[in-house]
């Protein structure tokens, strides 16, 4: 059989991969040939297929048009309006999960769908708090954390955690939104329109959001606790300097994308 000849739900029809892949570069999708194939899988009639093949064409991001996205091998349901995670944030992941011992305790700020949180309890058993100031994001996250039992509270960073956790979190993640303000203009389509100004803008210098929650995590976390943040390469010294103010000890790691920055809670 053709791998390239999909049938959609139940409809005895062929559908034209070539004519979709043709569609999707035409539009500006740079990976079309993947990305036919993911539509093409979805389990629709030719309606509903054709209005999610018009809605990627329109510039709706891909994840919002599926309704999910493939984030460090979990498949994290993504809604509409909701933040998409990018791969580069898997490396936060990853240096999150060498780190921590059974049973200890995650809290993710700025969840967005969940997806850094659900990536680091599909490889460490943790109890995991998980905030947000976005209901759609608290709502979607959820969805993504139910079968890790965690719990998602609607409010700004650390505000909403229950006061018995203070000193007792072992590793914070948090992908604030570190864009500055004046560039919002500047980047994609796809972000700018379709994902909340609450998770891109980052203020004057992308940094304010950031500041506040380094600013708090001292009083959270254990002895050794572990603050991991992304940001962009320009930003690391800032960053650096907002995590020694708070007594945090500062260390730098660097992948392909962005810039991983981890902060050690003294003794």
């Amino acid at each position: 059989m053709d791998p390239h000849d999909h049938r959609v739900g139940h409809i005895d029809a062929r559908i034209d991969r070539h004519a979709l892949v043709a569609r999707l570069r035409a539009a500006g999708c740079v990976f079309a040939e993947d990305e036919a194939d993911l539509l093409l899988l979805e389990p629709r009639d030719a309606d509903s297929l054709e209005r999610m093949i018009a809605a990627r064409v329109s510039g709706t991001p891909l994840e919002h048009v599926l309704g999910w996205a493939d984030f460090a091998g979990v498949r994290v349901p993504v809604d509409t309006g909701v933040f998409v995670p990018r791969p580069r944030s898997e490396f936060i992941v990853d240096a999150a999960v060498e780190g921590l011992a059974p049973g200890s305790v995650l809290v993710d700020l700025c969840c967005g769908s969940g997806a850094i949180a659900a990536a680091v309890a599909s490889r460490a058993r943790v109890e995991v708090f998980a905030t947000d100031i976005d209901p759609r994001a608290v709502a979607n996250a959820q969805r993504t954390l139910a079968s890790a039992h965690a719990t998602v509270l609607l409010g700004d960073l650390f505000g909403p955690l229950p006061a018995d956790l203070r000193g007792r979190v072992a590793t914070v993640t948090i992908v604030a939104p570190y864009v500055p303000t004046g560039d919002i203009a500047l980047l994609p389509h796809e972000a700018r329109d379709y994902e909340p100004l609450t998770a891109l803008d980052g203020g004057s210098d992308g940094l304010e959001v950031l500041r506040r929650a380094i600013a708090e995590a001292p009083a959270w976390l254990t002895p050794f606790g572990r603050f991991l943040t992304e940001v962009a390469e320009h930003q690391v010294d800032a960053a650096v300097g907002a995590l020694e103010e708070a007594g945090l000890r500062a260390e730098v790691l660097t992948p392909d994308e962005s810039s991983l920055v981890v902060g050690w809670a003294q003794e």
